[in-house]
Order: C-alpha cells, then sequence, then structure tokens
C-alpha cells in the first residue's frame, strides 16, 4: 500500500520508527508502488514487499533534458502503526475569556484567532469586507463591468488578497516548523493533505473559500466574533499610549485587551490614518512591474524540453532574476494554468494580480516581473515622507487607468516590442477579463522601471530559450508585490514600538510576503499577547 499524506487523525497510537530514503524516479512512475518499493530495496534489502511507504516530499528536477521527480519517502514494517501526518487540534470555547480585536480577516488575522482560541483568548475579527462567498458578486462586478467597489475586491474581505488570487503556499521563510504547522491546520480545515509533500504547495482559488469559511465557522463556535462589513476608521489609544480597541465607520467601539493590525498591503487608508495620529510609520522597499503572459504549452516546452508535458507532470512553471545596474528584476507570484485578475481598491486606478485553480488548467501561464524600488529611486516622492512608496504606487496605477480609458482595460503590449520600444500593432488574446489595448509602456511606466525591464527581458530571453515568444505579452501595472511601508515594532514584544497593546502584522505592516508567512506572522503576534496575559493574571 502506497501512502501519501494522510488527512486522518490518529490519537494514542504506539509510535512507529521508520526508515527515510531519497530516490529518484520518472514522471510516470511518481505514483507507481512498485517501482518505488524497487527503488527503496535497491538501497536496503530489508525493506519488505509489504511494508508501507508514505511519501514526505515531492519535487521536480527539470535541469536536464529528462524531466525525473525526487521523492524522499518513509518506510514502516509491515503491522506497525502509522503515526499520524498531523495531529488533531483542540480549540476550546473562549466565549468569556478575554478579548483581543483582530482588523482584518485575511490569513494574519484568521490564523491569530485561531492562535488565540488555542491559548484561551477571545478574538474579534473586525473586517471591513464581505464574507468569503459575497466578495464573488463585486468580483464579477469588477471583471465584467469595470465597477470597483472600495470595500470588498480582490483584495479586500474574508480571507484577504489570497483567497481570490491563487492561494501559493510557498515560503522562502527557513523556519520549516512553523511552515509545517501553517499548512497542517489547512488540511484540519479541508486543504488537499497533498500541500504536506509538495515542493511549492498549492490550494487553488476555487478551493479556497470554503477552507476558510470552516476556519471562520470554528472561531465562532468556539466564542469569538467575526464582524463583516466594519471599516475601522480610528484606534482607542489612552493618554498613555496603549491602544485598547478600535472606532468603527458607523461610531460603533470594539474593546479588547489588545489591537492586532492585520489589514493587508492594500488599506491605504489604515497607512493614512496612523500617519495622521503621528503613530510611526516608515518606507519600507518593495517592487513593481508588469504581468507577463505566455501560452503555457511554450512554457512547457521550454521547462520541460519537449513537445507535450503529457499527464504525469503539471503545468510547468519558472523563476527568473536578473541583477540590471545593481537594480533588481526578478519574477513574482508565476500562475501556470492561470488567469490575470483586476485587483484595483479604488476606482481611477489599474492593479493586476495572477491567480490559478487548483488544477491550473487555464491555456496561459503569468508571472509578474517586478523592478525593486528603493527610497533613493523615487526622489519627487520625497516630500510625503514615509507615504513616499505609496504615492509613487498609486501614481503608476493612475497613469494605466488614464492609459487604459479610464476603464478596467489594461495597457498591454508584446514582450519583443516593449524590448524594441514600439507600439504593439495588435495582440494576442490575453486572460485579462476586463480587456487590454495596445500602449507603448515606456510612456506609462517610469523611467527607471521601463528601462530595468527591458534590460531584464532581454536577459530572460538569453536564460531560457524561447521565453522572448512573438505570442508573449506584458500587462501593466503590477505594483502590489509587498507592501510599501513599514510599521515598526519592538522585536522582543512585537508590539508598536512607541503604543503598547498595538501589534502590526503580517503583508501590511510590511512583515510577511504570502499566505504562509502572513499566517506564521500572525500566530507569532497570537502567542506574545498570550504570553503577555499570563504574566498580566499572575
Amino acid at each position: 500500500m502506497l501512502f501519501f499524506a494522510s488527512h486522518k487523525f490518529w490519537l494514542n497510537r504506539p509510535t512507529a520508527m521508520p526508515k527515510q530514503f531519497s530516490i529518484v524516479v520518472l514522471p510516470d512512475e511518481s505514483e507507481d508502488r512498485n517501482v518505488i518499493l524497487e527503488k527503496i530495496q535497491a538501497t536496503d534489502s530489508e525493506v519488505g514487499d509489504n511494508d508501507l511507504i508514505r511519501i514526505l516530499r515531492k519535487s521536480i528536477d527539470a535541469r536536464q533534458r529528462q524531466v525525473k521527480i525526487n521523492l524522499r519517502v518513509e518506510v514502516f514494517a509491515a503491522g506497525e502503526d502509522i503515526p499520524p501526518s498531523i495531529q488533531e487540534k483542540v480549540y476550546p470555547n473562549v466565549a468569556d475569556k478575554p478579548k483581543v480585536v483582530i482588523v482584518g480577516a485575511g490569513p494574519a488575522g484568521l490564523f491569530a484567532a485561531l492562535k488565540l482560541i488555542e491559548n484561551n483568548l477571545c478574538p474579534i475579527i473586525v473586517e471591513r469586507g464581505k464574507d468569503v462567498q459575497a466578495r464573488r458578486r463585486d468580483l464579477a462586478a469588477i471583471n465584467k463591468e469595470h465597477i470597483v467597489n472600495p470595500e470588498s475586491n480582490y483584495c479586500f474581505g474574508e480571507g484577504g488578497a489570497g483567497t481570490y488570487s491563487d492561494g501559493k503556499l510557498y515560503t522562502r521563510s527557513t523556519k520549516r516548523g512553523d511552515v509545517a504547522s501553517i499548512l497542517e491546520t489547512l488540511v484540519h480545515f479541508g486543504a488537499d493533505p497533498v500541500i504536506l509533500t509538495e515542493a511549492h504547495p498549492h490550494i487553488g482559488t476555487n478551493k479556497l473559500p470554503k477552507i476558510i469559511a470552516s476556519m471562520r465557522e470554528k472561531i465562532l463556535e468556539c466564542g469569538g466574533q467575526v464582524l463583516f462589513n466594519h471599516k475601522v476608521v480610528d484606534f482607542v489609544i489612552d493618554s498613555k499610549n496603549n491602544c485598547s480597541g478600535v472606532v468603527c465607520a458607523d461610531g460603533q467601539n470594539i474593546i479588547g485587551e489588545a489591537v492586532i493590525l492585520a489589514t493587508g498591503h492594500s488599506a491605504r487608508d489604515i497607512f493614512y490614518l496612523l500617519h495622521k495620529k503621528k503613530i510611526n510609520i516608515e518606507f519600507k522597499p518593495f517592487a513593481l512591474g508588469v504581468r507577463a503572459e505566455h501560452p503555457q504549452h511554450i512554457i512547457d516546452q521550454i521547462q520541460y524540453h519537449c513537445e507535450d508535458r503529457g499527464e504525469f507532470l503539471p503545468p510547468a512553471t519558472y523563476s527568473l532574476v536578473e541583477q540590471i545596474n545593481n537594480k533588481a528584476v526578478y519574477s513574482f507570484c508565476m500562475c501556470p494554468g492561470g488567469i490575470i485578475a483586476p485587483c484595483a481598491t479604488a476606482e481611477g486606478e489599474i492593479v493586476t494580480n495572477g491567480w490559478s485553480p487548483s488544477k491550473r488548467n487555464n491555456p496561459w501561464a503569468n508571472s509578474g516581473i517586478v523592478v525593486s524600488v528603493e527610497w533613493k529611486d523615487i526622489p519627487s516622492f520625497h516630500e510625503f515622507g514615509p507615504l513616499a512608496g505609496l504615492e509613487f504606487q498609486k501614481s503608476v496605477e493612475q497613469k494605466c487607468w488614464e492609459a487604459g480609458g479610464k476603464t478596467q482595460v489594461a495597457p498591454a503590449q508584446r514582450i519583443n516590442d516593449f524590448i524594441s520600444n514600439r507600439t504593439s500593432k495588435d495582440l494576442p488574446d490575453c486572460s485579462y477579463q476586463p480587456g487590454i489595448v495596445s500602449v507603448n509602456l515606456h510612456e506609462i511606466l517610469p523611467d527607471f522601471i521601463a528601462a530595468t525591464l527591458k534590460q531584464g527581458f532581454k536577459a530572460f530571453g538569453k536564460k531560457i530559450k524561447g521565453y522572448l515568444h512573438p505570442d508573449g505579452i506584458i500587462v501593466a501595472t503590477e505594483s502590489r508585490t509587498s507592501s510599501p511601508i513599514r510599521i515598526p515594532r519592538n522585536p522582543e514584544t512585537l508590539e508598536h514600538e512607541t503604543t503598547t497593546g498595538f501589534y502590526p502584522c503580517g503583508e501590511g505592516a510590511g512583515y510577511a510576503g504570502g499566505i504562509v508567512s502572513a499566517a506564521i506572522d500572525g500566530e507569532k503576534i497570537a502567542v506574545k499577547i498570550a504570553e503577555k496575559q499570563q504574566l498580566h493574571s499572575r
């Protein structure tokens, strides 16, 4: 029997002592127990024919012409009980426990809430947007009617920006234990256990909503609260600079023992509010550029060195980076079999992002191709102080909106035409549903962005032959790669450096870059708050 990551919960079973092996197989052999067993027995003849095998890790090696699959497996002797891949989580009822206010129902906020419950604290999530199902109508409106709801869109609402923009679970975090815990929690709430074994796990935009709804139901079941359509417009801060709650647009005050600010990288009104209230914020380097899109079969041919990838290989991805005049240009959030989505959060701007369904079966591959933006790059925005990066972002997004005809139609250009600095005569089919219009992006993008992208694309074309395909296009602009603001916090307590009880968290605060890292940060802060409460209760 060949085990993959088990989704069953096993309690009080004797611990087996497995052996671990690393083996290499062909794509069509990666789920063939006989082949895997034969490879293992070639290394260790004591492994029996009836021993049980479980996959621990699976990754693709496409560096050579023959694509191979690397597997790390563990083997249990026949008759041994297999311990669980994940442990069952226990969430107590916390309705009568001390309250903690969480602003934002993205991954940082949701995982903070669950971790608070584990530590006998009661979360109150305050979310400006709608629940995960109700958001769908607003996404349809921006795609089909070009109507942007500033409170409910691809960035705002239950689940945050990751819910409807792919659900990638890859992180560069080196704290593998933390990463494993986040993935196990997602499996607990309904994610496919395969995410525990894949080198670059991915849930899919079509599956994430149910998982997020399940997390919310558990929070409510345990006595927590989730308040939708509650936009925070102020913070409750006393004369000792301690934050104990928030004020919503309807005038309601929501009070707790502490406030976790987990609003995401696009909640610009929160940045303006903090600056107005003289709560310290800082400029943070970020990146800005375009979405590059190719026919998926072209990327497959390039990466897998074949005409047809076949049924045993997934749609191919790529990862590219180049230094151009000491400035980084790199791929970001690559979406195989994906869609380019309109992610504006206000009228008068064009913002793009990408997502893929779980099967990654759309005919296009897209990726952000972005350029690093540092303080020295934007001198004309220095007058805005810590908000300089935010104002720079806005200026580019607004120019793209104007170039697209002041709708959600996005300016676009064939990659080869961009390199040659000429407007494309026509454009190929594109996944971006609101539509694209041919524009010379050198006239829209800031000079240093356009110049660096041009040289970067030339370099990418040399790195992977075929990348500069005639049907490759770029769509502007990919501007929300990360927060242009960092909200400084005490490295020991994780509270804001001058405002106690106030915990900046996740992507919006500048401490994360994706679902997993945001979730890890949310859990870290929840633990710190619990520790502080325990000290006060002694």
